[in-house]
């Protein structure tokens, strides 16, 4: 049995960094629960969830039955829907009450990702520490991963309540503040139940990847500085030995993991930890569900890699597919814009951004490549320098303490003492850093009238909150300046096709796929167009001879076909690497497949 399954205690907390699958062990271990007779909730906290297309079926905001499953049920926390329900408890009291004007503004101050954030998390906590929405259930298991929002909320001072109640200072969201106040007794007894080793096991999921296993590194050390120190490990998808002699990718990978977990951090080196080994076939759906925290039987393999009244799919969309190098050639014609790679966190959004903008640089052209994405590290990916290219980092604490640091020169020169102490405690609210970022990511992109600026965005969820505010930006200066009047936002900047690109990644699994196609269609809805779907790490394109990997490849197909008939405008195809492509000959060799 695996180790954090052992005398499980009622909540069991999944986080990590995007693409380690997760999702997936959580589903798994409520499946593991429900089969022995556990009455099992699966929660999803994630403003991207996809619990509901790995059991194939449709959850959302409302404690759903798996059907299939005896005693398992499952919830997505939609993070709009429970904006918009804590939108109308702030505004219902006073409508009616005050002038129009005034509920216009209170409803525009609280329609940004700050907010969407506040509100998802008052629904997390309440599942903690609420007995009448949970009674029914033996185990909560949440699916989630701690943001820096998230950290910061179970964080908050106590300090604003005298500050709320003189209506002093000029909060940047006193809505919020006032949601956050209200609920910061429930707050304390959700970091207290999650601090409760009897109640809560927290387990770390990783990769045996040297960026993923630092990442676990850094949320296992956020998480004990405020007081969750009991932690599990759990490192999933391990090449097996036995496949690793067949060929020499799959000798590369199982080295290159090997390295990873020889040299695991310190930290995380006395955690109790199971490793999960890589298995043959895609996790969607409940056979293959069945089979994770198992050994995997030969047959079941084959009712995941070839389900019944299902064609395999032929190699022609393989083989249709653009190159890297075709896409860089079109954008580089255009001599500057903005290029974004979009997508779900571990599909390697970071890797694709630095090989383009190597490519764009060793043309000639001006290029900055940055990033948005918090555990983005564009300068150990590229290991070196290049002429033409600059490299910067979004840095949220960075832009934030500038922001405050702004906010207080400028306002709080014209406060007392006793102002400029609620000024600062009101500049210490989660809303400041979504304003810090919001005007880092605009100067940036303005750079992109002269220049190439290829940007390497956070993953999805937290991508579609930063468009969030620049929509919510848009819309107040829309407002302020009229409907005559001639005036560029950064959201406009990012509708226009000849202005910018966006680039989906994914990877030819079926999870990712989906979520990309949702995150296309939420650009759509935005106004946004994208411009190619860039499939990346392909185990089909580079077209393997160990078992194993040639049953990977076989399931990528369907995928492959999928965003080639149904996704993409565009597309390119990316070959899984036998070296980790780090360093700027290695990203320049990616391009080329």
């Amino acid at each position: 049995m695996m180790k954090f399954l052992h005398h499980p205690p009622r909540f069991l907390f999944f986080t990590g960094k995007g693409g380690v699958g997760k999702t997936s062990i959580a589903c798994a271990t409520s499946i593991q629960l429900a089969t022995q007779g556990k009455r099992v909730l699966l929660v999803s906290t994630d403003p991207a969830s996809n619990v509901g297309q790995v059991f194939g079926i449709t959850i959302g905001n409302q404690i759903t039955a798996v059907t299939e499953v005896p005693n398992l049920s499952a919830l997505e926390i939609d993070p709009q829907a429970a904006a918009q329900a804590y939108r109308d408890r702030i505004v219902r009291p006073v409508r009616g009450v005050l002038p129009e004007s005034v509920l216009k503004g209170i409803e525009e101050q609280l329609s940004g990702a700050c907010t969407t954030e506040i509100a998802a998390f008052d629904e997390f906590t309440a599942l903690l520490i609420d007995g009448a929405l949970t009674q029914d259930f033996d185990h909560i298991v949440f699916d989630t991963a701690p943001t820096g929002h998230t950290i910061r909320m179970l964080q908050l001072p106590g300090a604003w309540s005298g500050f709320l109640e003189d209506g002093k200072g000029d909060a940047s969201c006193l809505g919020p503040l006032a949601g956050l106040e209200k609920q910061r007794t429930q707050y304390k007894a959700a970091v207290d139940a999650l601090a409760d080793p009897l109640k809560t096991r927290l387990v770390l999921v990783a990769r045996a990847q040297a960026a993923t296993l630092n990442e676990a590194t850094r949320t296992h050390g956020e998480l004990a500085g405020i007081g969750l120190t009991r932690q599990h490990l759990v490192i999933n998808g391990v090449f097996p030995p036995s496949e690793a002699a067949h060929d020499p990718l799959a000798l590369a990978i199982f080295q290159r993991e090997q390295a990873a977990l020889v040299n695991l951090p310190e930290a995380l080196r006395s955690l109790p930890t199971d490793q999960i080994e890589l298995k043959a076939f895609n996790l969607f759906g409940l056979p293959a569900l069945k089979q994770l925290l198992q050994t995997p039987t030969v047959a079941g393999a084959a009712i995941v890699q070839a389900p019944a009244g299902h064609a395999a799919p032929s190699t022609s969309d393989e083989r249709k597919a653009s190159s890297l190098s075709s896409l860089v050639e079109t954008i580089a014609a255009e001599g500057h814009g903005l290029v974004m790679l979009m997508g779900k966190g571990g599909v390697g959004k970071t890797t694709l951004a630095a090989a383009v903008a190597v490519a764009l640089a060793t043309r000639g052209h001006e290029v900055h490549l940055t990033t948005s994405d918090p555990a983005a590290h564009l300068t150990e990916t590229l290991n070196g320098t290049l002429a033409h290219l600059t490299v910067s980092r979004i840095d949220p604490h960075e832009v934030t303490e500038a922001y405050r640091a702004q906010v207080l020169a400028v306002k709080g020169a014209k406060l007392d003492a006793a102002g400029r102490a609620v000024l600062e405690e009101d500049l210490r609210s989660p809303c400041t850093e979504e304003i810090a970022v919001f005007q880092a990511f605009s100067r940036v992109i303005r750079e992109a009238g002269k220049k190439f600026v290829v940007m390497d965005t956070a993953p999805t969820g937290h991508t579609l909150l930063l468009l969030d505010a620049t929509g919510a930006y848009h819309r107040d200066v829309a407002r302020q300046m009229g409907e005559h009047a001639h005036f560029t936002t950064p959201m406009m900047q990012l509708q226009d096709p000849r202005q910018t690109k966006v680039l989906i990644v994914t990877l030819a699994e079926t999870t990712p796929v989906l979520e990309a196609a949702n995150l296309q269609a939420d650009l759509r809805r935005a106004g946004i167009e994208p411009w190619a779907w860039v499939i990346n790490n392909s185990v089909a394109a580079a077209h393997p001879s160990a078992p194993l990997l040639q049953t990977r490849a076989y399931n990528e197909l369907r995928e492959i076909d999928a965003v080639a008939t149904r996704h993409a405008q565009r597309y390119a195809l990316v070959p899984l690497q036998q070296h980790e492509p780090v360093g700027v000959a290695r990203l320049y060799a990616l391009l080329s497949g």
